[in-house]
């Protein structure tokens, strides 16, 4: 039943042999397991043309989703305005599954329905509702998005039905290319007699109706790159007129008052200059770039994060590399102690040697072994002081010397004493 319903909207023809091949019955139980998804894409969704109603496609789509998903609670917005506002989130939500409306979008689509309800957009309020999302999740659902709108969070004060109405402009613009429409008189080409028409301009053509309901069409005017819009001056009794160029005919329009007749010569010929550049309507042209947007500011803040990531690393690594220079400098210096210590034992064992000989110079050596002492706890002047101290034994070794010559010299003696 889903496929034919999905191949009727679409309109691809529906392949029961197909069906039956894919879906055959096998040991697990009536449903193969190749599952519904491999046969959607290839025996539908891969003939899609294009040349179908888009509406309606969607309109079955809310009829599956909607009962199990669409909110209990009361709302403030009928259930056509709550399916309205899901296509809308379709095409404005990112393009990954889940589907997610991100806040921009979320404040874009708010400020559109604010500026259609002809309220102030409370720039503070909405602020305050985004931090409080970004804490929480990244976007919000479809049925998040019609909870909030449904609530009246943003649109207190206004009626449900001026809610409704900026819905449907807001779904007119977005979803079905509406740029603008609107009540003029249209002259005829054969009785040349004046008739009130609906108007609604979309990007390639402008259709005209009996009335706003669009049941009843009259007549289509195409658009392209070579159509041109001008004013014309009052005539007929007829104001406000003005003239649409085609290649195979002409239209003779009057608008209601000067400002409606500025407004549709506007909007006719910037969707004339769009059509001639090739450009896709303003709408969908905004929407691209914000996505582009977005994307460009996502791969700034991931090639930030990848930086910052790679300092993190290389910081690490050069912490890990002062924590080995560290530990070598412990080392080098627990070597040095040790070597140091020995290097003090030696000179106990010389001074203990040389301590009958050098009796009456006591005084000295005890200074000298201060000296020593004091000099050894620092490791830098360890050179220094060993230079030092092969000096001083050298001088006690001389003095040793002179010492058994001249025992007898008194004089002598004092002077190696004061040295």
């Amino acid at each position: 039943v889903l496929s034919h319903n999905l191949c009727t909207v679409l309109n691809v023809p529906h392949d029961p042999v197909a069906l039956e091949e894919h879906f055959r019955d096998d040991d697990e139980g009536p449903v193969s397991n190749q599952g519904y998804m491999p046969y959607l894409n290839k025996f539908i969704l891969e003939k899609v043309q294009g040349n179908f109603d888009k509406v309606e496609f969607n309109r079955m789509c809310w009829t599956l989703c909607a009962k199990k998903n669409l909110s209990k609670s009361p709302l403030l917005i009928s259930d056509e305005d709550a399916f309205k506002v899901w296509v809308i989130f379709n095409f404005l939500s990112e393009d990954k599954y889940p589907l997610i409306i991100v806040p921009e979008e979320i404040e874009y689509l708010l400020k559109k329905l604010t500026e259609a309800m002809g309220a102030g957009w409370q720039q503070e309020q909405f602020d305050h509702y985004k931090i409080a999302l970004n804490t929480s999740r990244e976007g919000l659902s479809a049925w998040e998005l019609i909870d909030l709108i449904g609530s009246g969070q943003f649109s207190k004060g206004m009626d449900r039905q001026t809610v409704s109405m900026a819905i449907n402009e807001v779904f007119n613009e977005l979803i079905l290319d509406v740029l603008k429409q609107g009540y003029m008189l249209k002259k005829g080409h054969k009785r040349k007699n004046w008739t009130e028409r609906w108007f609604v301009l979309k990007p390639n053509i402008i259709s005209y109706y009996v009335s706003e309901d669009l049941k009843d069409k009259k007549g289509d005017i195409i658009l392209d790159g070579n159509c041109c819009v001008e004013a014309l001056p009052d005539k007929d009794g007829k104001k406000c007129l003005f003239l649409i160029k085609c290649l195979d005919k002409s239209f003779e329009i009057s608008a209601s008052d000067k400002k409606k007749k500025q407004e549709w010569i506007q909007a006719i010929q910037t969707t004339v200059n769009l059509l001639r550049v090739g450009s896709p309507p303003p709408h969908k042209e905004a929407r691209q770039k914000r996505k582009e947007l977005r994307q460009k500011l996502l791969a700034e803040q991931e090639e930030l994060e990848r930086q910052m990531k790679e300092l993190q690393t290389a910081n690490e690594n050069k912490q890990k590399e002062l924590e080995t220079v560290r530990k070598q400098l412990e080392a080098a210096a627990a070597r040095a102690a040790e070597e140091e210590k020995k290097r003090l034992q030696t000179q106990v064992e010389l001074q203990d040697r040389f301590s009958l000989e050098l009796e009456r110079e006591k005084m000295v050596r005890q200074k000298m072994e201060e000296q020593v002492a004091q000099k050894s706890s620092e490791l830098e002047q360890y050179l220094q002081r060993v230079r030092e101290l092969e000096e001083m034994y050298k001088q006690l070794q001389e003095a040793l010397e002179d010492e058994k010559q001249a025992r007898q010299d008194e004089e002598t003696v004092r002077k190696l004493q004061a040295r």
